[in-house]
C-alpha cells in the first residue's frame, strides 16, 4: 500500500503519529545503551584497552577508540535520527561483532556459559531492533525527516 493511499484512509494520520512517537521512543531506548557505554569507555580507557587485549584482539588502543567513536558518535546520530539507516547498520554490525568476540559463550568455562549466552542473545536481539530501523527509518521526529 502506498503512503498516499495510507494517508487518505480514515485514522491514518493517528496511526502515522503513533508510529512516529514509537520510533522516537525506540531510538531513545536503543541509544541509551550505546551513548553511556561510550562515555564509560572514555572514563575507563585503560580498562577498556585491557579488556580488549585480554580477548586477544590486535591493536586494543585503536579498538577502544573505534568503540568510543561508534558508541558515542554513531549512537548520537542514531538518537537524533541523522543518517539513521546507516547509523543503525553500523551499530548493528558493531553489536554483532562485540557479541562474537566478547560474549563467546561457546568458548568460556562452564560457570560463565549461562551469563555469556544471555549477553550474546541480548546483542542479537539489539541487532534485530537496529535492522528494523535500517529497514523502516527513524520516523518523522528525526533530522532525516526535516
Amino acid at each position: 500500500m502506498s503512503t498516499s493511499t495510507l494517508a487518505s484512509r480514515p485514522g491514518a494520520s493517528t496511526v502515522s503519529s503513533t508510529q512516529d512517537v514509537i520510533a522516537l521512543v525506540g531510538r531513545l531506548l536503543v541509544a541509551s545503551l550505546f551513548i553511556p557505554a561510550g562515555f564509560a569507555k572514555i572514563g575507563g580507557f585503560a580498562g577498556t584497552v585491557g579488556y580488549i587485549a585480554s580477548k586477544g584482539l590486535p591493536l586494543p588502543e585503536l579498538g577502544a577508540v573505534l568503540a568510543i567513536v561508534i558508541e558515542l558518535g554513531v549512537g548520537i546520530a542514531f538518537l537524533l535520527g541523522y543518517k539513521t539507516r546507516i547509523a543503525a547498520m553500523v551499530l548493528a554490525l558493531f553489536t554483532l561483532v562485540a557479541g562474537i568476540f566478547f560474549h563467546n559463550f561457546w568458548a568460556v568455562p562452564e560457570a560463565q556459559k549461562m551469563m555469556q549466552t544471555l549477553m550474546f542473545n541480548k546483542n542479537i536481539a539489539i541487532v534485530g531492533g537496529l535492522l528494523a530501523f535500517a529497514a523502516f527509518g527513524p520516523g518523522r521526529f528525526s533530522i532525516d525527516k526535516r
